[in-house]
């Protein structure tokens, strides 16, 4: 029985640092900034050039330079959606300095 202790104790705790490390790696990227955005010039000029993001927690409140304002959701550490007046899911990049859009748009920080 004393075996089966010492083995298991360095087992759970590797376990619980496992854990602990892989929460911090998956936190949600800041996306508080102004995006440009591109490449699609006809999905920019409905959406807006450029957009100041806000962000509390996985709640973004967004407005563009148009006066359009809306919220969105990080739905993970990579994905966003973004409610009206755009209506669109989004992939976020590794670094968070970009987001591809389910319109074609790409908005990149400024």
């Amino acid at each position: 029985m004393k075996t089966y202790w010492t083995l298991m104790i360095p087992v759970a705790a590797a376990l619980a640092f496992g854990a602990i490390q892989t929460q911090a790696a998956t936190s949600n990227p800041n996306l508080a900034g102004t995006f440009k955005c591109g490449p699609d010039s006809k999905a920019c000029q409905w959406s807006g050039q450029s957009f100041t993001v806000s962000q509390t927690g996985n709640h973004l409140d967004i407005k563009n330079d148009k006066g359009d304002v809306g919220t969105a959701t990080l739905t993970s550490p990579i994905s966003i959606s973004a409610g009206p007046p755009w209506n669109m899911l989004g992939v976020i990049s590794a670094d968070g300095r970009t987001i591809d859009w389910s319109n074609g748009s790409q908005w990149k920080k400024a």
